[in-house]
């Protein structure tokens, strides 16, 4: 096919070989199939700023780290120059997540690098070779539901263990090779220390996978895990192979009303003696 605008430089440069197809075009960026060598990867050509919404860019952006004031700035005013640091800085980071959750032994694509706009990545295939399908796009069994959706909980609980939450996963962005789901689209990715979003982001992307398995495996929906998880990582005792039970209850601690009260009576008589130390204080 017709070599796309975005990706010549990586052409005229033996980065690629050649562009084989499209994979799929998005509202944040388009993938290519394409050769580079004896290998076929894909290409990620991330939309420029014009083309793409960021309305909720803060949300995902808060907790990262800071950049100088005069890149901030610039960002902040959205002109060119300011949406062209913002495109870079969401590109680089997922690339950042890439490298990092790949390290935790999270099932994402193997990154080979980002140029400019473009991240070359490794192409996920299904058992026959093809490009593996979306979440979206199978029909499961119940058993099959069951144990991917119990793979898909360990993958995010390592994820958060590296410190990262995707931030954005759904049906759309897990795809399931001949091994099972792999996780992808990743630019969004947040701190979980560091964002005030945090666990509603986190609790967001357990609770879209429950109901994701759940098609198949209605059960599932009965489940909890991002309570139970995020309380255990809230304690600092998170690991990658905590046991978990999908089961979570709310400890309610009863209002002791006596002190209570007893606080009121106390908040009411140093009013009543401050009151009295000001009318003193005038009479004389």
């Amino acid at each position: 096919m017709k070599v796309p605008k975005g990706l010549q430089a990586l052409v005229d440069d033996g980065k690629i070989d050649a562009v084989v197809r499209q994979l799929k075009s998005g509202k944040e960026a388009s993938v290519y199939v394409v050769a580079c060598g004896d290998q076929v990867r894909c290409a990620k050509l991330y939309k420029d700023a014009e083309h793409r919404g960021f309305h909720k860019l803060a949300a995902y952006q808060e907790g990262r780290k800071a950049r100088g004031g005069r890149a901030a700035r610039a960002m902040a005013r959205r002109g060119r120059h300011g949406r062209k640091m913002q495109e870079t800085e969401w590109t680089n980071a997922e690339v950042t997540a890439l490298y990092r959750l790949a390290h935790a032994g999270v099932r994402v694509p193997t990154p080979y690098g980002v140029y400019d706009r473009v991240l070359l990545m490794e192409l996920v295939v299904d058992a026959q070779g093809h490009p593996a399908p979306r979440l979206i796009d199978v029909d499961m069994s119940a058993e099959q539901a069951r144990r991917w959706h119990a793979f898909a909980i360990t993958q995010i609980v390592r994820m958060l263990c590296a410190g990262l939450i995707h931030g954005d996963l759904s049906e759309y962005n897990v795809l399931l090779d001949a091994c099972g789901p792999v996780i992808i689209d990743l630019p969004q990715a947040v701190s979980a220390a560091s964002n005030n979003n945090a666990f509603s982001m986190f609790e967001r992307d357990v609770n879209n996978m429950r109901a994701a398995f759940a098609r198949a495996a209605p059960e599932l929906l009965d489940t909890t895990y991002a309570q139970e998880i995020w309380k255990l990582y809230r304690a600092g005792v998170l690991t990658p192979d905590s046991p978990l039970t999908g089961r979570f209850t709310e400890q309610l601690v009863e209002a002791d009303l006596g002190a209570v009260l007893e606080q009121i009576e106390d908040a009411r008589r140093e009013a009543e003696a401050r009151q009295r130390g000001r009318e003193e204080t005038e009479a004389v």
